[in-house]
This record gives C-alpha cells, sequence and structure tokens, in this order.
C-alpha cells in the first residue's frame, strides 16, 4: 500500500543485504532509530559476519517511526506507531512467507527502532529467533518506570513467547531512554516467557558497542549455517 496520512510509512520499499530471502538460514528484520535511515542500520548486518543470513531493513517516513517520546501517550503518536506496527508485521509475514520458520525470525533495532521492535514482539507473541533491543524499551506512557501519570496504558500482553531471547543493552546513564524503562521492559518480556539477557554498560553513550554485537552473532550462531555453533 502507498503512503496515506492513515499509513505514513505505507509504500517504502525496504533494503536487503546477505543472502536472498527465503534462501537464508534465517531472516532478520532491522530496525533504525529517529534521524536515521534503512541503509545506516543495514550496515550493522557487515559486524555480524552471516552471509546466509537475510536481512532486511525498513524505512521510516522521515526517518521518524513516530514523532514523540517513546514514553507519551500512545495517541500522541498515532497514527505513526501504529503504521509503524504494521510495517514490522508486513515485513515479518514476508519473510515467513519466504519459508523462513518463525522461530529464525530474528528483529533488532537501535533506539526509537529498539522501541517499535520490542513493542512489536510484545504485542505478536510467539516463538522468534530472538529480540534485539539496543538502547530502547517498550512503547506508551504506562506503569512501567519512566513515564509519568495520568498513565494511558497498561504493559499486561498476552500470549507466549516459548524461550525467545531477548537482549536489552543500554547505558546506564543513556540520555534518551531511562534506564527505569529498560528494567521494566525485560521484566515485562519474562513474564511473557522469553529468555531475558539485560546487559547494563556503565557510562556508555547512545551507541552500539562491540559486546553488544557479540551477543548478536552468538545467537545466530546458535541456528549453525556457517557460523560455528555454540557449546
Amino acid at each position: 500500500m502507498s503512503h496515506s496520512s492513515e499509513h505514513p510509512h505505507g509504500g517504502r520499499q525496504a533494503v536487503h543485504s546477505g543472502a536472498p530471502l527465503g534462501e537464508g538460514m534465517a531472516g532478520m528484520i532491522l530496525v533504525h532509530g529517529r534521524g536515521a535511515s534503512a541503509t545506516s542500520i543495514l550496515s550493522l548486518s557487515q559486524a555480524l559476519k552471516r552471509e546466509d543470513v537475510s536481512y532486511v531493513a525498513p524505512q521510516a517516513h522521515q526517518n521518524t517511526w513516530y514523532p514523540h517520546s517513546f514514553l507519551a501517550p500512545l495517541a500522541a503518536n498515532e497514527p505513526w506507531l501504529s503504521s509503524a506496527l504494521r510495517v514490522l508485521a508486513e515485513l515479518a509475514g514476508s519473510i515467513a512467507a519466504a519459508g523462513v520458520p518463525h522461530e529464525r525470525i530474528f528483529l533488532l533495532g537501535f533506539s526509537q527502532g529498539a522501541c517499535l521492535a520490542s513493542e512489536f514482539v510484545a504485542r505478536n507473541p510467539g516463538r522468534y529467533g530472538g529480540l534485539v533491543a539496543l538502547s530502547g524499551g517498550l512503547i506508551g506512557n504506562g506503569e512501567l518506570a519512566g513515564a509519568e501519570p495520568p498513565f494511558d496504558k497498561s504493559f499486561d500482553y498476552e500470549g507466549d513467547l516459548a524461550g525467545t531471547p531477548v537482549f536489552f543493552g543500554c547505558s546506564d546513564v543513556d540520555p534518551h531512554i531511562p534506564l527505569s524503562r529498560v528494567e521494566s521492559s525485560a521484566d515485562t518480556f519474562r513474564s511473557l516467557g522469553a529468555q531475558v539477557t539485560k546487559r547494563i554498560y556503565t557510562g556508555m553513550g547512545h551507541t552500539v558497542i562491540d559486546d553488544e554485537i557479540a551477543f548478536v552473532r552468538s545467537l545466530l550462531a546458535d541456528i549453525g549455517g556457517n557460523g560455528a555453533p555454540r557449546g
């Protein structure tokens, strides 16, 4: 569907790298942050050193998935937020339709993209290959730490992530992402049955570091292929 006021992110072609869709060991959706681009987040795939994975990165309208803070009331970020979640749903559906098992579909996001990927997985539970939230947390002005009353959202998601590996990595002093929201988001994913790894880095900037990339590489190694298996 093309771009419209109701679906501002519609009609934009995602960019691809790695194995052709459906021919790889896995599929990974990479979600860029505010002010960035699909091409910029796709460059992370080079650091993962897995040519047998199909990488796909969607592009946000005006380089922004939603206009306000991820801690703002949900209505303030509509219809952008719903449109962005729809884009991820369509991409995940395309990867599955190409023959990639759901348990080999990964989502990785940075900053605003990490928030969006986290929210998508929480709202659409199941067994994924993994969720990697780099400097982000669940979206909404609700009774998870970091937001301010009056609250307009509960975080009582329904469903089972069935042991999906979920990684949260963030600085303890990130200027955009309250540490309390990262911690409460990790707790929420544990309650949904995810296998959660949370790493808080002292004094780190709003960035991605080698330790986080190494963890993602270990997740991909678990699926086999041309990466060395773990253990």
